[in-house]
């Protein structure tokens, strides 16, 4: 028998259904759809694609809205521009959409920004600043339920890989300085795209050795001493063995749906998906209410 220390470790998330496709020919078409993010009502969806026509820019965000009848057509978010537009996420009240831009107005490739939802539609958008945005590449935005901690990802010097995860903590109407994620969840391969879970603690993410040789796979990270475990592979039934599965996402009209993007079971290009989950008990659940953000 291996010793207690060789033993394979305990799941951490139970995946209590198959993946089903969200919207298809509408959200979910032959182009590569990213990133769905659903409004706290469950009528709003929000993606981007990086080549379907009728957009902005190559990248764009496009949005469809649910009544009786099901969802309406897609039509490309006003905010887009002739840049990238990409990597929506509703916040927990529904109250603003932050989103990945580089479109003039930021400091790098690819900056943070957000836009509040009105009455009508969505604001002008609004750049998150410097203590978050850097002269690198920032991805995948996502604002705690609580408000409290804005995760994301940005290959900027000082990360133990290409693509490290991040946290900034709301000040006033901002954030403090953003500092990378620690204990093991960051490493030296591509950590990013990454998604707080029900609890509001435990993060699944996308990791990929090296994009250009190797498959995208999602993991679930929880907190541990301050920080975060080095993570652990979701099942094959959420991951695909042929292909990349990454822009996680919790559905925020039904918190125990986890929505990402994958190309299954032949399908033309990246689909979107939803796929109920079960958080299983863990021994850092007794720890501290959040990890810590620590270079």
């Amino acid at each position: 028998m291996p010793a207690a220390s060789d033993a394979a470790p305990q799941p951490a998330i139970e995946i209590l259904d198959a993946p089903t496709v969200f919207a298809p020919g509408i959200a979910s078409t032959k182009y590569a759809d990213i990133r769905l993010t659903l409004s706290p009502d469950g009528r709003t969806a929000l993606w981007f694609s990086r080549d379907r026509p009728g957009g902005a820019g190559g990248y764009d965000i496009w949005v469809s809205r649910r009544d009786e009848r099901g969802w309406s057509e897609a039509t490309p978010v006003p905010f887009n521009s002739p840049g990238r537009d990409f990597d929506p996420a509703f916040s927990a009240d529904g109250r603003s959409v932050y989103f990945c831009s580089d479109r003039p107005g930021g400091l790098g490739a690819d900056d943070l920004w957000r836009v509040a939802v009105t009455g009508t539609g969505f604001g002008e958008p609004e750049h998150l600043g410097a203590a978050v945005n850097s002269a690198g590449k920032e991805y995948a935005p996502m604002l705690s339920a609580d408000g409290q901690r804005l995760l994301f990802s940005s290959d900027r010097p000082g990360g133990a890989g290409q693509l490290d995860l991040y946290l900034a903590q709301r000040r006033g109407a901002g954030f403090a300085a953003a500092r990378r994620l620690s204990g093991g969840i960051n490493t030296g391969a591509n950590d990013f795209d990454a998604s707080y879970l029900a609890d509001d603690r435990s993060i699944v993410y996308s990791r990929a050795q090296d994009f250009r040789t190797d498959r995208v796979d999602l993991y679930l990270a929880r907190p541990r001493g301050g920080g975060y475990d080095a993570g652990q592979l979701l099942p094959p039934s959420v991951n695909s063995r042929q292909t990349d599965s990454y822009g996680p996402m919790l559905d925020w009209s039904q918190r125990d749906r986890l929505l990402y993007s994958a190309q299954r079971d032949g399908a033309q290009s990246m689909e979107l998906y939803l796929v109920r989950y079960r958080l299983l008990p863990s021994a850092g659940d007794a720890a501290g209410k959040h990890a810590d953000a620590r270079p």
